[in-house]
């Protein structure tokens, strides 16, 4: 059985995300300690900020490549309960019971403005609970894919909908702010018929990180980077001119140091996301993302 598990140490975080691609729809839910989207956070390291001081809570609902909702709601205090089973953050949590299946209900406000909103995901594995890797040899930063893929439901109250699809979920942690020693990454995952596919890389002239996720296995390897066609986001950000399928990527989300895109053909469905958080650490940047953030604390 999977448990929460908490950063201690100033420049630490810890998140826990979960995908769901339902038909038109793609949801994303993030639950983070020591939160890397928080401009607060960034800004108080030099004074020791603790990351359980800097908790956010993140949901993300698309139809079609058109952004239906948006929350990112970040709060001082987050609690953990029954024995590591429970992270509560705000009036959200993420629970994983003792079969290995997880729920994340978020219950917030619309950013930045204010609309109240609930999003329940049900989350059941259909492959093994993969391995913890170290994402470069040397540098405390880890990722592990916990459960590629699954079965999810996703019950949007507000909006009267209800959505059954296909789940990945995975788990990232590290000691030291992202963006000191590693610059930022590039992750996408792939789902078939009957496997997941994830290759992970990340930007330190390293190896590769690849997932192959099927029901009877979860197969980690890492293999050289090879070369391949990237383009210009309107910000500036070098993205991926392919997600790997027969189809345009659609941009969900595009910033100066993130962009999240996905692509669907031929019963395969890709997510992705290029994440630079070295350019997210610059006071300009910090300034714009406190655009897209609520400040939970005070509503």
């Amino acid at each position: 059985m999977n448990r929460v598990e908490l950063p201690a140490v100033s420049g630490a975080y810890r998140w826990y995300y979960l995908d769901v691609s339902a038909g038109d729809f793609t949801a994303v839910f993030i639950f983070m300690v020591g939160s890397i989207f928080s401009a607060r956070y960034s800004a108080s390291l030099k004074k020791g900020g603790l990351p359980r001081e800097h908790a956010a809570v993140n949901f993300a609902l698309y139809e079609k490549g058109a952004r239906w909702q948006w929350v990112l709601s970040e709060y001082q205090k987050v609690d953990m309960e029954d024995e590591g089973r429970t992270l509560r953050i705000g009036a959200s949590h993420l629970t994983y019971d003792d079969a290995g299946s997880l729920s994340m209900v978020v219950k917030d406000k619309t950013a930045p403005w204010g609309k109240a909103t609930e999003a329940k995901v049900t989350f059941t594995p259909e492959c093994p609970l993969g391995s913890e890797v170290r994402l470069v040899d040397g540098l405390d930063h880890f990722w592990r894919p916990i459960a590629p893929r699954g079965k999810a439901t996703v019950e949007l109250p507000a909006l009267g909908k209800t959505l059954e699809g296909r789940g990945y979920h995975d788990g990232n942690h590290g000691l030291v702010p992202l963006g000191s020693d590693l610059k930022g990454w590039e992750w996408q995952r792939s789902h078939a018929p009957t496997a997941t596919n994830v290759v992970y890389r990340p930007w330190a002239h390293a190896p590769e990180i690849h997932v192959n996720a099927t029901r009877h296995a979860v197969e980690i390897s890492r293999q050289p980077a090879p070369e391949f066609k990237k383009r210009r986001s309107g910000w500036g950000l070098r993205i991926p001119a392919s997600l790997g399928v027969k189809a345009e990527p659609m941009m969900l989300e595009s910033s100066p140091f993130y962009a999240r895109m996905e692509a669907g053909a031929d019963d395969v469905h890709a997510l992705g996301e290029v994440a630079d958080f070295a350019r997210f650490h610059s006071p300009s940047v910090r300034w714009m993302a406190n655009f897209r953030t609520r400040n939970g604390d005070a509503s």
